[in-house]
């Protein structure tokens, strides 16, 4: 009779394990998924708090290099804390030529 509330307190300690894990695992996939998401292009910002866009990758090495409005930095790919999605501009090639009007106002003067 003494041993049930010891083992329901060790039933409640490995509950409390199981679910702390499955979140700690599930946060290193999402970081993984972040990190192998990454292409140049994309703003991000270091454990440092470096704002920059990535210029090129190093798989070798496992390195990301980043432009910092015209320097470029070296980091290991780890230190990197946020990716944004980098902004693509996309061109409207309907648009050939922009007239110019005159205002009759502006012309009489």
């Amino acid at each position: 009779m003494n041993s049930l509330p010891m083992l329901l307190m060790f039933v409640v300690l490995i509950g409390m394990w199981f679910f702390m894990s499955r979140t700690q695992k599930k946060q290193q996939q999402e970081r993984q998924n972040l990190l192998d998401g990454m292409k140049p292009g994309d703003n991000v910002v270091t454990i440092g708090g470096l704002h920059g866009v990535i210029s090129e990758f190093n798989e070798d090495k496992r390195t990301v290099v980043l432009d910092c409005e015209g320097i470029f930095l070296e980091f290991d790919r780890a230190s990197i804390k946020t990716v944004k999605p980098g902004t693509t501009v996309e061109v409207d090639d309907t648009v050939t030529t922009v007239e110019t009007t005159e205002n009759s106002s502006d012309s009489e003067e």
